[in-house]
């Protein structure tokens, strides 16, 4: 594996074309993120009508925020603050997705798969979620085993982590931040 940034982007932030938004309810996608990888994966929908750049995008790993509406079943659904005038149904955490064919398991269909850096207690299908992407991580590649693609998914979460961890990345500085809490 060749060697990898620790961090990736510039330390004021994204630049062009970057933010990103995608949003659409989760989909249930191949199977594999939890039960093969052990890295749980939300699906959005592909759709370059609702999304015009996902078909131009280069195959790859991204980064950046994703926001999600848990339903109210869900057991870490977080209701809105009712005295709060900012409340929101949305909760935001950190993430990295991949866009692409999934080399590795020779996919014949593009698709978004995003692992949100947070632990869940389960799934939550069917939730609005919306993705600011930040930035890029590198390019979709192919892998000689199981175990080389989790290390390097891994790796990708860390790289994202700390990128992320800048003032200029935050969520809230991020031109388009905003929309990821407003209501629907």
């Amino acid at each position: 594996m060749p060697d990898r940034p620790a961090i990736v982007g510039a330390d004021a932030g994204p630049e062009a074309p970057y933010p990103l938004q995608m949003e659409g309810k989760v989909i249930s996608g191949f199977g594999r993120g939890s039960k093969e990888l052990g890295i749980p994966t939300a699906n959005l929908p592909v759709d370059a009508a609702v999304t015009p750049w996902i078909g131009d995008i280069t195959s790859g790993v991204y980064f950046g925020y994703a926001s999600l509406a848990l339903p109210a079943s869900h057991p870490q659904h977080a209701p809105p603050a009712a005295a709060s005038s900012s409340s929101s149904p949305f909760s935001v955490f950190p993430m990295v997705m991949s866009i692409g064919y999934n080399p590795f398991y020779k996919n014949t269909v593009r698709s978004a798969e995003v692992h949100v850096l947070h632990r869940f207690s389960q799934d939550f299908y069917d939730a609005h979620m919306r993705l600011l992407v930040a930035g890029f991580v590198r390019e979709e590649r192919d892998y000689e085993s199981v175990e080389a693609l989790v290390a390097d998914i891994n790796t990708d979460c860390d790289v994202a982590r700390r990128s992320l961890d800048r003032d200029g990345w935050r969520h809230e500085a991020l031109e388009g931040g905003e929309w990821l809490t407003r209501d629907l």
